[in-house]
């Protein structure tokens, strides 16, 4: 009888962390001190108000960027020169949940930072507060509905779905069961013409060695049911276009979810006098942004066909290319947009002979960077640099086009500056709003937030440690 082994959760994921969070039905005691376990030595993360209810932290604190929808507290604070997003849970639910985001990470998954776990939260009473779980902010990320808030293309709703596609293939190829798949538990990126999805919210998630299909089926059509339900209340609000229909949108979440998994897991026959099928499904994958570790390849019983899989690592074909040859580590579409414009420039430049290399360089210093030190000042935490660049060149094209001859660069980027760029902008009027119905479905506990004491956690300085106690 033929032996198979078992297959194996993927060494990077096993030693992760230190923390490892306890069943919830345990009811362990809380810890009586201070307990702040980081992957980051940030100490300006002594200097934080641990003792009070995070609802009343003070402003000076707090950095005012749109919140997502949360069951929870949630806020966004300076640490030293940081941005991190802090939430206020259970030390059950931060714990795991910090254990969980630490593996995914291992694993090169796209997903927030984890930056700590901090337990053992006491007020000036004594009393116990929750736990707070620390993420890095995700520069340049946005919620669904700031998105909806902005001046955007009518198919914005299709190309979030694609994105949020994309995500959960990605994650169901790790063997990561999400359990809440919603476009409120991710931070959307814009990538050239299209989003890249990022996970924020792992608490109902469990990584697997493998998942069933029965749980991948589950994961999307709860997907379904919770965007339908997301994109009807954008159309309450009047946020979302009137021609969108949510139930199709939905629904385009199955299909792109079902397509892609079939392009990047199926098992494809070939005749022996067909191999250069195989390379054909390879650059389709590459096109799909996958790259391929290895194929497996095997006779049918027949003895007439070849049945060939391959064997698909993380996304990032493009993006892996440009930041060899430029430095440049930007999204994947944003990479295959720069990348094209490197060839461009290498074929007007007479210079297809020259190595690549050389000519990146000269590319970085003549053409990207001067257009992107274009971006005012007042913009450059609005928007990527990549972002920027992508956008003015279809904004010089347009430009072109509508004249009936080139436009300079710098003709294009003054004049997206101008006409385009300030649409990027939400304004205090609609910041408010947002974070107003992102509090509103808190569920908070029983404090008064009457706290006279306003002294802050100071205990001394080790930032050496990765488990820190006071």
């Amino acid at each position: 009888m033929e032996s198979h082994e078992l297959p194996q959760m993927d060494p990077r994921v096993l030693k992760a962390t230190s923390v490892k969070a306890e069943d919830p039905a345990a009811q362990s005691p809380e810890p009586q001190a201070l307990k702040i376990t980081a992957a980051s030595s940030n100490p300006k993360m002594f200097t934080l108000p641990w003792e009070k209810p995070l609802a009343t932290w003070p402003e000076d604190l707090l950095v005012n960027l749109p919140r997502g929808i949360s069951r929870h507290v949630v806020r966004f604070v300076h640490v030293g020169d940081e941005v991190y997003a802090m939430k206020e849970i259970t030390r059950n639910v931060a714990e795991r949940e910090y254990e969980l985001l630490r593996r995914l990470q291992k694993l090169e998954l796209p997903t927030v930072q984890p930056i700590a776990v901090v337990t053992g939260r006491h007020n000036a009473q004594g009393e116990p507060l929750e736990a707070i779980l620390v993420t890095k902010h995700l520069k340049f990320s946005l919620p669904y509905r700031a998105l909806f808030a902005r001046n955007l293309r009518p198919d914005t709703a299709e190309r979030l779905i694609d994105a949020l596609a994309v995500l959960m293939v990605r994650l169901h190829l790790a063997g990561f069961y999400w359990g809440d798949v919603s476009l409120s538990n991710v931070l959307f990126l814009r990538d050239a013409d299209a989003f890249s999805a990022f996970l924020v919210d792992a608490e109902t998630g469990d990584l697997q060695v493998n998942l069933t299909e029965g749980q991948r089926e589950y994961d999307v059509d709860l997907a379904r049911t919770n965007i339908i339900g997301e994109l009807m209340d954008l159309s309450s609000g009047a946020l979302l276009p009137s021609n969108v229909d949510e139930i199709e949108i939905g629904n385009r979440l199955v299909d792109r979810y079902h397509s892609l998994w079939s392009a990047l897991t199926d098992t494809d026959k070939f005749s022996p006098d067909e191999m250069w099928k195989i390379e054909k499904r390879v650059n389709k994958l590459n096109e799909l942004g996958f790259d391929v570790d290895e194929l497996e390849m095997k006779t049918a019983e027949d003895g007439k066909r070849v049945l060939v899989r391959p064997r698909v690592v993380d996304a990032g074909y493009a993006n892996r290319k440009l930041l060899r040859l430029t430095g440049l580590d930007v999204q994947e579409n944003q990479a295959r947009r720069l990348l094209n414009d490197l060839d461009a420039y290498r074929t007007s430049t007479w210079r297809d002979g020259e190595d690549l290399e050389i000519v990146a360089t000269d590319w970085m210093r003549e053409v990207f960077e001067p257009t992107v030190r274009m971006i005012p000042h007042e913009y450059r935490s609005q928007i990527e640099p990549a972002q920027f660049f992508h956008e003015v060149l279809d904004h010089r094209w347009f430009l072109a086009e509508k004249a009936g001859h080139d436009v300079s660069m710098t003709e294009a980027v003054k004049s997206y500056v101008e006409n385009v760029l300030p649409q990027y902008k939400l304004d205090q009027k609609d910041l408010d709003v947002l974070n107003d119905e992102a509090d509103s479905g808190v569920i908070d506990d029983e404090y008064t937030y009457n706290d006279p004491d306003d002294d802050g956690y100071n205990p001394d300085d080790d930032p050496d440690a990765a488990v820190w106690s006071h």
